[in-house]
């Protein structure tokens, strides 16, 4: 007998936004807690449990995820004089645990989450050291939901100094060098802001050690932005405060720096060195008096910028002055400053890092004059990140390593010897399968020329196979090649894995992302499509054979693809989705998305918001592919009821049956939209995957 979908009333809810009408038939799935959509999400829970359980190969990948994740992960170190932090995660554990070590001194733990936790559903979400090393700042959040506490601890005995601080989500630690004070980033309480803002008004303090937070300075925010997101740095003599902002996750930053010397830091003098200007600028202090800038501004792929606060017109932009240029072809995605003269006979470097279409490599340069003297060795076409030097100047420079068949590593570039090697391999040792990466170009529907990787088995014949393509498209996030349990997995089991650069994403520069927002999100579709009409007009795979797939604004892309192509594909893996483009603001934190999909408040952008909003283009009595739609109760980014509003209305609407296309919701407690435990990566991706493999015919 063939299950039936669980009964949702469709409500007659229209309503009249700018002379147009929107249906809203399932706005009662909004609040999970009313009586019908407790009824209802048990139902669906009945519902995907039962399909679950019968999928095949949902074990085999579990065990086979499990086997590639033992690889484990490690981080690149965080100097403080010859003291090291840094994290890793060993087979068999389920969260990378954060330790110290200096010379004549064993490696010491100083925060492991499932010691605190042993339930997996506590994540460390950031740390920072103070300038000596002595003191350490931490942050803990619990259930997924990002609400992170932040403490302070002594690196030498573990002892509680400080904390825990609340509202301090999304928070730098600018640490002062005497250790006693920093600044931070946090909300105003709740009682202080308008209903419904909690997650806004935010404002940089400077915390003073043992004294209460609530009495801490303000020193920037009041008046400005509710949804700005703030960055702050101290520089390592003391000397520079540096403080960024930008509104929710619009594309430009204001900046300021401030004098420290001789000022109260309670009150720094702070002087503008960016304002209103529709550029990102991000500063760094020197160790011989200049400022360093990574910034778009007049060059959307990045330069680095130099501005010394002895030139009369500094900070301002007539100061600024061209230290390594813009390439036409290439994304400025980092720099170190290596400055130690002693093995460099006074000749400091400067290491810049770039993605080119999407590939990462590191070129040297002398810091002087920005000049390139030579390049970096990388083992492959792959990714680099965290590139990162000793603070107080040396000739090392520390940066991760991954491709698509290799778990990350941290290697060490010495500027004395221009030499590279591995400092830290992944501490796991897996049997990664052999798999053929080959980046394609093809033309999308207005003729742009995108990107896509496709993994397959390297022994693939030319057969079409069951393959699943994925994709981002958007906030200026780049997809490059990565170790990936659930590539390799699907790969080893002789499918096709496709990676697609879509617009929208950083691939190729602020120009690319700027080509997939707002009134030009359709490009980010469009590319999608034609991405998966490339896989199978190049005999890769068939529509019958294909899954796409995609979360949070990936998840978008999914509906997005559902809704206007079903015919393309055979599944779609759709996790933690947003899919109601006409009241996303109104939950989790969508109102600092506006400026990457627009406002529903003005005419034109809710007419961009309406022509393609997923929920509001599902159509009765159309056989849509299969859907598997996750979400997870403790998100508090992307509100789950997104999917439960689409899943509700596709299987209201589709004429196929269950038996061959499946609408279905799986739901997860205690984990959000970010880190988790193993073993649910695990369980979510092995569940994922066998529903893809089932729908494509993939035999495993």
């Amino acid at each position: 007998m063939q299950p039936s979908y669980p009964d949702a009333p469709r409500q007659d809810i229209t309503e009249i936004i700018h002379g147009q009408p929107v249906a809203d038939p399932y706005r009662w799935l909004e609040d999970p807690d009313n009586k019908e959509s407790r009824a209802w999400l048990e139902a669906e829970e009945e519902l995907y449990r039962d399909y679950a359980s019968r999928v095949p190969g949902r074990d085999k990948f579990a065990v086979r995820l499990t086997e590639l994740l033992s690889a484990g992960e490690v981080s690149p170190p965080s100097w403080r004089g010859d003291r090291q932090f840094y994290t890793r995660r060993e087979p068999g554990q389920e969260h990378a645990v954060l330790y110290t070590a200096a010379p004549g001194e064993d490696e010491r733990v100083l925060v492991d989450p499932v010691a605190i936790d042993p339930s997996g559903s506590t994540t460390l979400d950031y740390w920072k050291p103070s300038h000596d090393g002595g003191l350490l700042a931490y942050q803990l959040s619990e259930g997924g939901t990002e609400e992170a506490a932040l403490r302070i601890i002594e690196t030498a005995t573990g002892e509680l100094v400080d904390g825990p601080i609340d509202r301090v989500r999304y928070s730098d630690v600018a640490w002062l060098p005497d250790g006693k004070s920093f600044y931070y980033i946090r909300r105003l309480p709740p009682s202080a802001v308008p209903a419904g803002e909690d997650q806004f008004h935010r404002r940089v303090f400077l915390h003073q050690l043992a004294t209460s937070p609530d009495a801490d300075a303000v020193i920037i925010g009041e008046g400005l932005e509710k949804t700005n997101y703030y960055a702050v740095s101290v520089s390592q003599d003391g000397h520079w405060l540096s403080i960024t902002a930008s509104a929710g996750t619009a594309p430009r930053t204001d900046v300021w720096v401030a004098d420290l010397c001789d000022a109260d830091p309670a009150a720094p003098n702070l002087q503008v060195m960016q304002q209103y200007v529709d550029a990102s600028t991000y500063p760094r202090a020197g160790r011989d008096g200049r400022f360093y800038l990574l910034t778009d501004r007049d060059a959307p792929r990045g330069r680095l910028v130099v501005t010394d606060p002895a030139d009369p017109e500094f900070p301002g932009y007539g100061s600024w002055h061209d230290l390594i240029g813009e390439d036409t072809e290439a994304v400025l995605t980092g720099f170190a400053i290596l400055d130690d003269p002693s093995p460099l006979a006074g000749e400091p470097v400067l290491l810049a890092s770039r993605q080119r279409h999407a590939i990462s490599e590191i070129s040297v340069h002398a810091l002087a004059t920005g000049e390139k003297t030579g390049d970096v060795s990388l083992p492959g076409l792959g990714s680099t990140g965290g590139i990162s030097a000793r603070p107080e100047g040396g000739h090392e420079a520390w940066f991760t390593y991954t491709d698509y068949g290799t778990p990350v590593q941290v290697l060490r570039f010495d500027a004395a010897t221009g030499a590279t090697d591995v400092w830290q391999r992944s501490p796991g040792t897996v049997a990664v399968p052999p798999i053929l990466a080959e980046q394609v170009s093809y033309q999308s529907k207005d003729g742009t020329t995108i990107r896509m990787v496709i993994v397959s088995p390297a022994s693939a014949g030319a057969a079409q196979r069951p393959a699943i393509l994925y994709g981002y498209g958007g906030f200026n996030v780049s997809l490059t090649p990565a170790y990936s349990a659930n590539i390799l997995a699907w790969v080893e089991a002789g499918g096709i894995y496709a990676v697609a650069g879509l617009r929208g994403g950083s691939e190729e520069g602020e120009e690319w992302h700027r080509a997939g927002m707002r009134a030009h999100k359709q490009n980010v579709f469009d590319d999608f499509h034609a991405a998966a009409e490339k896989l199978i007009a190049g005999g890769w795979t068939s529509s019958p054979q294909l899954a796409v797939w995609g979360g949070s604004n990936g998840g978008l892309l999914v509906g997005a693809a559902i809704t206007q192509r079903p015919d393309l594909m055979a599944a779609a893996v759709c996790s933690a989705p947003l899919l109601d483009m006409i009241r996303y603001e109104l939950f989790g934190l969508g109102t600092t998305w506006n400026d990457e999909f627009g406002a529903v408040a003005d005419p034109e952008e809710f007419a961009w918001l309406l022509a393609y909003s997923p929920y509001h283009h599902v159509r009765d009595g159309v056989s849509y592919p299969a859907a598997l739609f996750t979400v997870f109760d403790g998100d508090t980014r992307v509100d789950p009821l997104h999917a439960r509003k689409m899943c509700a209305a596709l299987q209201h609407a589709t004429a196929a049956p269950f038996s061959e296309c499946p609408i279905l919701l799986r739901r997860e407690a205690n984990v959000g939209h970010g880190a988790r435990a193993i073993s649910r990566t695990v369980a979510l991706a092995s569940e994922s995957l066998a529903f893809a493999a089932a729908q494509t015919g993939l035999s495993v």
